[in-house]
Protein backbone atom coordinates (compact mmCIF):
# COMPACT_ATOMS: atom_id res chain seq x y z
CA UNK A 1 0.00 0.00 0.00
CA UNK A 2 1.31 3.30 -0.85
CA UNK A 3 1.69 5.80 2.38
CA UNK A 4 0.12 9.25 1.40
CA UNK A 5 0.12 11.62 4.38
CA UNK A 6 -2.26 15.10 4.22
CA UNK A 7 -1.54 17.94 6.38
CA UNK A 8 -4.23 19.83 6.74
CA UNK A 9 -3.40 23.62 8.57
CA UNK A 10 -6.39 26.05 9.28
CA UNK A 11 -5.12 29.44 7.39
CA UNK A 12 -5.01 32.30 10.20
CA UNK A 13 -6.98 30.20 12.54
CA UNK A 14 -7.66 32.67 15.26
CA UNK A 15 -8.95 35.16 13.17
CA UNK A 16 -10.64 33.26 10.79
CA UNK A 17 -12.52 31.99 13.66
CA UNK A 18 -12.99 35.16 15.21
CA UNK A 19 -14.17 36.83 12.09
CA UNK A 20 -16.68 33.63 11.56
CA UNK A 21 -18.08 34.07 15.17
CA UNK A 22 -18.40 37.93 15.05
CA UNK A 23 -20.40 37.26 11.39
CA UNK A 24 -22.77 34.84 13.39
CA UNK A 25 -23.11 37.62 16.03
CA UNK A 26 -24.35 40.07 13.43
CA UNK A 27 -21.01 42.07 11.75
CA UNK A 28 -21.86 43.63 9.38
CA UNK A 29 -18.45 43.18 7.65
CA UNK A 30 -15.65 40.67 7.20
CA UNK A 31 -12.35 41.34 9.50
CA UNK A 32 -10.14 39.02 7.12
CA UNK A 33 -10.85 42.34 5.19
CA UNK A 34 -9.76 45.18 7.38
CA UNK A 35 -6.23 46.24 9.53
CA UNK A 36 -7.42 43.83 12.55
CA UNK A 37 -5.22 41.70 15.03
CA UNK A 38 -6.08 39.27 17.26
CA UNK A 39 -4.51 39.71 21.03
CA UNK A 40 -4.53 40.54 24.51
CA UNK A 41 -5.00 42.87 27.32
CA UNK A 42 -2.03 45.49 25.98
CA UNK A 43 -1.33 46.21 30.18
CA UNK A 44 -0.37 42.52 30.49
CA UNK A 45 1.46 39.96 29.38
CA UNK A 46 -0.78 38.83 26.86
CA UNK A 47 -0.49 42.32 25.19
CA UNK A 48 1.09 41.07 21.85
CA UNK A 49 -0.15 40.16 18.47
CA UNK A 50 -1.68 36.36 18.08
CA UNK A 51 -3.19 36.72 14.94
CA UNK A 52 -2.99 39.49 11.67
CA UNK A 53 -5.37 40.27 9.01
CA UNK A 54 -3.27 40.24 5.55
CA UNK A 55 -3.37 44.08 5.54
CA UNK A 56 -2.30 44.12 8.80
CA UNK A 57 0.78 41.95 7.16
CA UNK A 58 1.87 44.46 3.89
CA UNK A 59 2.26 47.28 6.98
CA UNK A 60 4.64 44.88 8.47
CA UNK A 61 2.81 43.96 11.69
CA UNK A 62 3.45 40.50 12.55
CA UNK A 63 2.30 37.56 15.26
CA UNK A 64 3.95 38.07 18.67
CA UNK A 65 4.87 41.88 18.29
CA UNK A 66 3.24 43.82 21.38
CA UNK A 67 0.12 45.75 20.42
CA UNK A 68 1.48 48.90 21.52
CA UNK A 69 3.93 48.68 18.21
CA UNK A 70 1.38 47.46 16.24
CA UNK A 71 -0.84 50.08 16.80
CA UNK A 72 1.92 52.50 15.95
CA UNK A 73 2.15 50.84 12.69
CA UNK A 74 -0.79 51.41 12.15
CA UNK A 75 -3.19 53.78 13.97
CA UNK A 76 -6.65 52.33 12.92
CA UNK A 77 -5.60 49.04 14.07
CA UNK A 78 -8.58 46.55 15.53
CA UNK A 79 -7.77 44.41 18.66
CA UNK A 80 -10.34 41.87 19.11
CA UNK A 81 -9.51 39.53 22.03
CA UNK A 82 -9.39 35.62 21.35
CA UNK A 83 -11.93 33.31 22.47
CA UNK A 84 -10.57 29.85 22.84
CA UNK A 85 -13.92 28.71 23.41
CA UNK A 86 -15.29 29.37 20.21
CA UNK A 87 -11.87 28.17 18.90
CA UNK A 88 -12.21 24.86 20.36
CA UNK A 89 -15.46 24.24 18.92
CA UNK A 90 -14.17 24.92 15.24
CA UNK A 91 -11.58 22.96 16.17
CA UNK A 92 -13.95 20.01 16.64
CA UNK A 93 -16.24 20.58 13.85
CA UNK A 94 -12.88 20.44 11.58
CA UNK A 95 -11.48 16.58 12.99
CA UNK A 96 -15.57 15.55 13.37
CA UNK A 97 -15.93 16.40 9.42
CA UNK A 98 -12.17 14.71 8.41
CA UNK A 99 -13.08 11.84 10.71
CA UNK A 100 -16.13 10.98 8.58
CA UNK A 101 -13.55 9.91 6.20
CA UNK A 102 -10.75 8.04 8.07
CA UNK A 103 -10.06 7.39 11.41
CA UNK A 104 -6.59 7.78 10.73
CA UNK A 105 -5.94 10.89 11.79
CA UNK A 106 -3.33 12.74 14.22
CA UNK A 107 -4.22 15.85 15.86
CA UNK A 108 -0.94 18.27 15.85
CA UNK A 109 -2.84 21.48 17.04
CA UNK A 110 -5.73 22.96 17.89
CA UNK A 111 -6.13 24.07 14.01
CA UNK A 112 -3.32 20.89 12.14
CA UNK A 113 -3.69 17.67 11.53
CA UNK A 114 -2.21 14.82 9.67
CA UNK A 115 -4.49 12.23 7.74
CA UNK A 116 -3.42 8.99 6.92
CA UNK A 117 -4.89 8.96 3.19
CA UNK A 118 -2.88 5.81 1.73
CA UNK A 119 -5.48 3.86 3.83
CA UNK A 120 -8.53 5.26 2.34
CA UNK A 121 -7.72 5.72 -1.63
CA UNK A 122 -9.31 2.98 -3.04
CA UNK A 123 -12.41 4.63 -1.47
CA UNK A 124 -12.16 8.42 -2.55
CA UNK A 125 -9.59 8.23 -5.51
CA UNK A 126 -6.90 10.46 -6.35
CA UNK A 127 -5.18 12.07 -3.48
CA UNK A 128 -5.31 15.86 -5.62
CA UNK A 129 -8.67 15.31 -6.52
CA UNK A 130 -10.20 14.61 -3.10
CA UNK A 131 -8.02 17.20 -1.52
CA UNK A 132 -9.93 19.82 -3.99
CA UNK A 133 -13.01 18.01 -2.78
CA UNK A 134 -12.32 18.18 0.77
CA UNK A 135 -10.79 22.02 0.50
CA UNK A 136 -14.30 23.10 -0.87
CA UNK A 137 -16.41 20.96 1.79
CA UNK A 138 -14.62 22.54 4.47
CA UNK A 139 -15.31 26.58 3.26
CA UNK A 140 -18.99 25.51 2.43
CA UNK A 141 -19.46 24.28 5.91
CA UNK A 142 -17.37 25.85 8.28
CA UNK A 143 -16.95 29.01 6.51
CA UNK A 144 -12.70 28.98 7.13
CA UNK A 145 -9.79 27.80 4.18
CA UNK A 146 -7.09 25.29 5.10
CA UNK A 147 -3.86 24.48 3.49
CA UNK A 148 -3.24 20.71 2.64
CA UNK A 149 0.06 19.33 2.16
CA UNK A 150 0.41 15.82 0.14
CA UNK A 151 3.59 13.63 0.34
CA UNK A 152 4.63 10.37 1.17
CA UNK A 153 5.45 11.17 4.52
CA UNK A 154 4.63 13.43 7.88
CA UNK A 155 7.43 15.57 7.30
CA UNK A 156 6.95 16.43 3.64
CA UNK A 157 3.60 16.79 4.47
CA UNK A 158 3.97 19.51 6.72
CA UNK A 159 6.65 21.24 4.47
CA UNK A 160 4.06 21.14 1.95
CA UNK A 161 1.14 22.74 3.44
CA UNK A 162 3.59 25.61 4.33
CA UNK A 163 5.20 26.24 0.63
CA UNK A 164 2.32 29.24 -0.23
CA UNK A 165 -0.77 30.19 1.49
CA UNK A 166 -4.01 30.70 1.72
CA UNK A 167 -6.16 28.61 0.21
CA UNK A 168 -3.92 25.86 -1.57
CA UNK A 169 -2.97 22.81 -2.01
CA UNK A 170 1.26 21.34 -2.33
CA UNK A 171 2.62 18.15 -2.91
CA UNK A 172 6.11 17.13 -2.09
CA UNK A 173 6.21 13.25 -3.25
CA UNK A 174 9.73 11.82 -2.07
CA UNK A 175 10.71 12.43 -6.11
CA UNK A 176 9.82 15.96 -5.52
CA UNK A 177 12.27 16.33 -2.06
CA UNK A 178 15.09 17.78 -4.25
CA UNK A 179 13.63 19.55 -6.54
CA UNK A 180 10.80 21.37 -4.06
CA UNK A 181 12.81 21.27 -0.55
CA UNK A 182 16.73 21.37 -1.28
CA UNK A 183 16.55 25.01 -2.92
CA UNK A 184 14.71 26.40 0.34
CA UNK A 185 16.75 27.90 3.19
CA UNK A 186 17.96 26.57 6.36
CA UNK A 187 15.44 27.79 8.68
CA UNK A 188 12.34 26.78 6.51
CA UNK A 189 13.31 23.27 7.85
CA UNK A 190 10.33 21.90 9.75
CA UNK A 191 11.92 21.18 13.99
CA UNK A 192 15.06 23.51 12.82
CA UNK A 193 14.73 26.17 15.24
CA UNK A 194 16.70 29.56 15.29
CA UNK A 195 19.39 28.50 17.41
CA UNK A 196 20.16 25.44 15.22
CA UNK A 197 19.41 27.20 12.00
CA UNK A 198 22.57 29.96 13.33
CA UNK A 199 24.65 27.22 14.27
CA UNK A 200 24.00 25.54 10.55
CA UNK A 201 24.44 28.51 8.70
CA UNK A 202 28.22 29.82 10.26
CA UNK A 203 29.27 26.20 8.92
CA UNK A 204 28.18 27.32 5.65
CA UNK A 205 24.90 25.53 5.44
CA UNK A 206 22.70 27.96 4.03
CA UNK A 207 19.80 25.63 2.04
CA UNK A 208 18.25 22.40 3.34
CA UNK A 209 19.53 21.16 0.64
CA UNK A 210 23.43 21.91 1.70
CA UNK A 211 22.16 20.02 4.98
CA UNK A 212 20.66 17.04 3.31
CA UNK A 213 24.56 16.51 1.28
CA UNK A 214 26.72 17.84 4.23
CA UNK A 215 29.17 15.01 5.14
CA UNK A 216 28.21 13.22 8.77
CA UNK A 217 31.76 12.83 10.19
CA UNK A 218 31.77 16.68 9.67
CA UNK A 219 29.19 17.62 11.10
CA UNK A 220 28.82 14.99 14.28
CA UNK A 221 31.37 17.47 16.29
CA UNK A 222 28.94 20.50 16.38
CA UNK A 223 25.54 18.47 16.94
CA UNK A 224 26.56 15.26 18.08
CA UNK A 225 23.71 13.06 18.58
CA UNK A 226 21.48 15.54 16.63
CA UNK A 227 23.29 14.61 13.55
CA UNK A 228 21.44 11.80 11.90
CA UNK A 229 18.07 13.79 12.84
CA UNK A 230 19.08 16.63 11.47
CA UNK A 231 20.45 15.12 8.07
CA UNK A 232 17.33 13.10 7.80
CA UNK A 233 14.81 15.85 8.09
CA UNK A 234 16.78 17.48 5.26
CA UNK A 235 16.73 14.60 3.09
CA UNK A 236 13.03 14.50 3.68
CA UNK A 237 13.28 11.26 5.90
CA UNK A 238 10.40 10.14 8.17
CA UNK A 239 9.06 6.72 9.17
CA UNK A 240 6.80 8.46 12.23
CA UNK A 241 3.32 6.93 11.94
CA UNK A 242 -0.08 8.74 12.18
CA UNK A 243 -0.65 8.55 15.59
CA UNK A 244 -4.60 8.78 15.58
CA UNK A 245 -4.33 7.92 19.77
CA UNK A 246 -2.37 10.59 20.77
CA UNK A 247 -5.29 13.19 22.13
CA UNK A 248 -7.34 10.65 23.32
CA UNK A 249 -8.84 12.06 26.48
CA UNK A 250 -8.63 9.40 29.22
CA UNK A 251 -5.63 10.18 31.17
CA UNK A 252 -4.55 13.09 33.89
CA UNK A 253 -2.84 15.84 32.27
CA UNK A 254 -1.03 19.25 34.53
CA UNK A 255 0.40 22.65 32.69
CA UNK A 256 2.10 25.51 33.88
CA UNK A 257 1.75 29.13 31.77
CA UNK A 258 5.13 30.06 32.93
CA UNK A 259 6.07 34.06 34.29
CA UNK A 260 8.29 34.92 31.36
CA UNK A 261 9.22 32.83 27.97
CA UNK A 262 12.18 30.49 28.47
CA UNK A 263 14.30 29.96 25.66
CA UNK A 264 17.34 27.34 28.15
CA UNK A 265 15.78 23.51 27.78
CA UNK A 266 17.43 23.07 31.38
CA UNK A 267 15.60 26.28 32.53
CA UNK A 268 11.89 23.77 32.48
CA UNK A 269 13.60 20.59 33.90
CA UNK A 270 12.47 21.97 37.49
CA UNK A 271 9.15 22.93 36.25
CA UNK A 272 8.75 19.82 34.54
CA UNK A 273 9.32 18.09 37.79
CA UNK A 274 6.90 19.54 39.62
CA UNK A 275 4.53 18.40 36.95
CA UNK A 276 5.06 14.95 37.16
CA UNK A 277 5.22 15.03 40.82
CA UNK A 278 2.21 16.62 40.54
CA UNK A 279 -0.04 14.20 37.87
CA UNK A 280 1.85 10.93 39.46
CA UNK A 281 0.33 11.87 42.86
CA UNK A 282 -3.04 11.89 41.45
CA UNK A 283 -2.15 8.90 39.55
CA UNK A 284 -1.31 7.11 42.78
CA UNK A 285 -4.48 8.63 44.32
CA UNK A 286 -6.57 6.80 41.60
CA UNK A 287 -4.92 3.48 42.08
CA UNK A 288 -3.68 3.48 38.79
CA UNK A 289 -0.53 3.23 36.27
CA UNK A 290 0.18 5.10 33.34
CA UNK A 291 1.33 3.25 30.24
CA UNK A 292 1.68 6.26 27.95
CA UNK A 293 3.26 9.82 29.69
CA UNK A 294 3.50 12.77 26.87
CA UNK A 295 5.24 16.17 27.27
CA UNK A 296 2.97 19.53 25.78
CA UNK A 297 4.85 22.47 24.88
CA UNK A 298 3.12 26.22 24.13
CA UNK A 299 5.63 28.71 22.29
CA UNK A 300 5.31 32.28 22.35
CA UNK A 301 3.21 32.06 18.97
CA UNK A 302 0.89 30.00 21.34
CA UNK A 303 1.45 26.99 18.59
CA UNK A 304 0.72 23.63 20.95
CA UNK A 305 2.61 20.72 20.09
CA UNK A 306 3.00 17.23 21.79
CA UNK A 307 5.06 14.62 21.79
CA UNK A 308 4.24 11.42 23.63
CA UNK A 309 6.06 7.64 24.33
CA UNK A 310 4.86 4.14 24.93
CA UNK A 311 6.17 2.54 28.14
CA UNK A 312 7.46 -1.24 28.26
CA UNK A 313 5.73 -1.56 31.99
CA UNK A 314 3.55 0.67 33.47
CA UNK A 315 4.42 3.13 35.75
CA UNK A 316 2.79 5.43 38.69
CA UNK A 317 6.49 6.19 40.05
CA UNK A 318 7.84 9.77 40.03
CA UNK A 319 11.21 9.36 39.11
CA UNK A 320 9.53 6.84 36.20
CA UNK A 321 7.77 9.23 34.79
CA UNK A 322 9.95 12.18 35.63
CA UNK A 323 13.10 10.42 33.86
CA UNK A 324 10.57 9.73 30.05
CA UNK A 325 9.21 13.16 30.53
CA UNK A 326 12.65 14.19 30.47
CA UNK A 327 13.84 12.50 27.64
CA UNK A 328 10.78 13.24 25.66
CA UNK A 329 11.42 16.89 26.02
CA UNK A 330 15.02 16.49 24.53
CA UNK A 331 13.67 15.17 21.72
CA UNK A 332 11.46 17.49 21.26
CA UNK A 333 13.49 20.93 22.22
CA UNK A 334 13.57 23.20 19.18
CA UNK A 335 15.03 26.03 20.63
CA UNK A 336 12.10 27.83 21.41
CA UNK A 337 10.43 30.50 23.36
CA UNK A 338 8.21 28.59 25.33
CA UNK A 339 5.50 29.48 27.43
CA UNK A 340 3.79 27.01 28.79
CA UNK A 341 4.53 23.19 29.61
CA UNK A 342 2.67 20.42 30.63
CA UNK A 343 3.03 16.77 31.31
CA UNK A 344 0.24 14.48 29.90
CA UNK A 345 -0.44 10.39 31.38
CA UNK A 346 -2.48 8.09 29.27
CA UNK A 347 -3.87 4.60 28.63
CA UNK A 348 -3.89 4.06 32.39
CA UNK A 349 -4.17 0.45 33.80
CA UNK A 350 -5.25 -1.11 37.08
CA UNK A 351 -2.68 -3.27 37.59
CA UNK A 352 1.23 -3.96 35.71
CA UNK A 353 2.51 -6.53 34.24
CA UNK A 354 6.15 -5.83 34.98
CA UNK A 355 8.83 -7.27 32.04
CA UNK A 356 11.61 -7.64 34.35
CA UNK A 357 15.03 -7.07 34.01
CA UNK A 358 18.29 -7.98 35.90
CA UNK A 359 19.20 -4.20 36.86
CA UNK A 360 15.92 -3.23 37.06
CA UNK A 361 15.03 -1.52 40.47
CA UNK A 362 11.80 -3.41 42.50
CA UNK A 363 8.79 -0.53 41.26
CA UNK A 364 7.17 -1.88 43.55
CA UNK A 365 8.82 -0.99 46.24
CA UNK A 366 9.40 2.62 44.75
CA UNK A 367 5.80 2.82 44.68
CA UNK A 368 5.18 2.41 47.96
CA UNK A 369 8.07 4.72 48.95
CA UNK A 370 5.94 7.40 46.88
CA UNK A 371 2.43 6.58 48.20
CA UNK A 372 4.19 7.43 52.16
CA UNK A 373 5.62 10.41 50.90
CA UNK A 374 2.55 11.12 49.36
CA UNK A 375 0.62 10.04 53.01
CA UNK A 376 3.46 13.03 54.66
CA UNK A 377 3.42 15.47 52.06
CA UNK A 378 -0.44 15.65 52.58
CA UNK A 379 -0.25 15.67 56.26
CA UNK A 380 2.75 18.13 56.96
CA UNK A 381 2.72 20.35 53.48
CA UNK A 382 4.73 19.53 49.78
CA UNK A 383 8.08 20.70 51.28
CA UNK A 384 8.26 18.21 54.17
CA UNK A 385 10.83 15.46 52.03
CA UNK A 386 11.72 14.70 48.58
CA UNK A 387 13.35 11.84 47.31
CA UNK A 388 17.24 12.32 46.69
CA UNK A 389 17.00 11.38 43.04
CA UNK A 390 14.85 14.41 42.08
CA UNK A 391 16.24 17.06 44.26
CA UNK A 392 18.30 18.18 42.12
CA UNK A 393 15.91 18.72 39.63
CA UNK A 394 13.25 19.61 41.84
CA UNK A 395 11.81 23.14 42.35
CA UNK A 396 8.77 24.11 44.31
CA UNK A 397 5.99 25.74 42.33
CA UNK A 398 3.01 27.45 43.92
CA UNK A 399 -0.56 26.19 42.61
CA UNK A 400 0.46 22.39 41.23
Amino acid sequence: MERIIFHIDVNNAFLSWTAIDLLNQGYKYDIRDSYAVIGGDPMMRKGIVLAKSNACKKLGIYTSMTLYEAKKKCPVLKVYPPNYKFYSEMSNKLFNLLSKYTPDIEIASIDECYLDYGKVKKLYGNEYEFAIKLQKEIYDTLKFTVNIGIANNKLCAKMASDFSKPNKIHTLYSNEVETKMYPLPINDLFMIGKKTSEKLINLGIKTIGDLANFPYDKLYPYFKNQTSFLINQARGIDNSIVDSETFIPKGISNEITLEKDITIKEELYPYLMSLCESVSIRLRRQKKYATVIGVILKDNYFKRKSHQRKLVNATNVTSDIYKNAKEILDEMWNDEKIRLIGVRLDKLVDNVMYQASLFDIDNNEESKVDTVIDSLKQKYGNKIITKASLKNDKKQYNGL
